[in-house]
């Protein structure tokens, strides 16, 4: 009865569809089971490898050092135009805006403080050539350029002051010869240091036989000099003339007409 319950089951199951597992099926599996759980255990037990390390990188120059080489390129640069006489043209490749790059990166770069006052000189230079010539125009965008760079500049105060006296001579239609300022302050206060030093001028202008032009502001004023020229040399008779311009000055020439 066993044996036909057991078959009759057995049949049952097959009939379902359901296989039966045969011994050395559930061996294989068991094993391959086992492996599995060995492997894995394996596994976790060995350490992962680290990653392997970027190259380090190559370090570039500091801040620093970038701020000193532009200092040093702008100064050459500077240096090559100046030898072209670019002193402030043409914008942007000039002496001087290379001494200004140069000041903005190092405030206070003596190289480039020294560069610019020869650019200033150069300017001075150019415009007392120019006054020689008497090209009063050439002077004068000389002098506007070189006070642009320096304002108040000794140099170019006393070039300016000569070119009013050369404008004023050529308005005057002036002789050549030696031009001698004479202070306006102390024109108007008559002082007696001008009176003195009117009193050595008479001294000169009889030992050399020099003849005067007195370039006064005024008529009274040009009298005043002359009486002042006349009682220093009782005697002698001051050959002159007067004009009235500005500024005040004495032109001496010689009887010949050349400069003293």
């Amino acid at each position: 009865m066993r044996q036909q319950y057991s078959d009759a089951s057995g049949t049952k199951k097959q009939q379902r569809g359901i296989a039966l597992p045969s011994f050395e099926r559930l061996h294989s599996l068991s094993g391959c089971l086992f492996m599995i759980l060995v492997l894995g255990a394996c596994s976790s037990n060995q350490p992962v490898p680290a990653p392997p390390s970027p190259a380090p990188k190559k370090a570039g120059p500091s801040a620093e050092a970038v701020r000193r080489g532009n200092v040093n390129f702008f100064l050459k640069r500077a240096e090559q135009a100046l030898r072209k006489g670019h002193l402030t043209q043409p914008a942007g490749a000039s002496a001087y805006d290379y001494y200004l790059r140069v000041q903005q990166l190092d405030p206070g770069n003596r190289g480039a403080q020294t560069g610019i006052q020869t650019i200033v000189v150069t300017y001075v230079e150019q415009a007392r050539e120019a006054l020689r010539r008497r090209a009063f125009g050439e002077v004068q965008t000389l002098l506007k350029r070189a006070e642009m760079l320096a304002p108040g500049n000794a140099l170019v105060a006393e070039v300016r002051e000569n070119l009013l006296r050369e404008r004023g001579r050529a308005r005057l239609d002036l002789p050549e010869g030696e031009s001698i300022g004479l202070p306006a302050a102390e024109l108007n206060a008559r002082s007696k240091h001008l009176s003195s030093q009117l009193d050595k001028i008479a001294q000169r202008i009889r030992k050399e036989q020099l003849r005067v032009i007195i370039v006064a502001r005024d008529d009274a004023e040009g009298r005043w000099i002359y009486q002042q020229l006349r009682e220093a040399v009782p005697g002698y008779r001051v050959r002159g003339d007067i004009k009235v311009g500005s500024p005040a000055r004495l032109v001496l020439v010689k009887p010949s007409g050349g400069v003293q």
